[in-house]
């Protein structure tokens, strides 16, 4: 299979509290052109929060975008999250395929 480098494309991940967060942050970003695709699964967190250790059902969110839309990205996410200080963290994609990349490219605005 042929791998292209990308142009600044990543996979934001982003954890929800429930489902129905994960969609609503979902549609948000995908209406917005902020995101050309926004995958999620449930997943099981440990971590500290304020001193105490937490063991919660949270969504995972695999967003998939142009990381020069990062910073509206987040700004749009923290205005539709529940959490104070919701995980949002960017991974470049290295390389794809051609075809996944353009169509990717186009979905999101610049």
């Amino acid at each position: 299979m042929e791998l292209e480098a990308t142009d600044g494309y990543g996979v934001v991940l982003v954890t929800a509290t429930s489902q129905a967060e994960a969609e609503a942050i979902a549609e948000t970003l995908i209406t917005a052109k902020l995101a050309a695709c926004v995958s999620f699964t449930p997943i099981h967190s440990i971590y500290t929060w304020q001193g105490q250790v937490h063991k919660d059902q949270e969504w995972q969110l695999f967003i998939k975008t142009d990381l020069a839309q990062f910073a509206a990205l987040v700004a749009k996410v923290q205005e539709v999250h529940s959490y104070d200080v919701p995980e949002i963290i960017a991974l470049p994609i290295v390389a794809g395929s051609p075809a996944y990349l353009q169509w990717l490219g186009e979905q999101v605005r610049r």
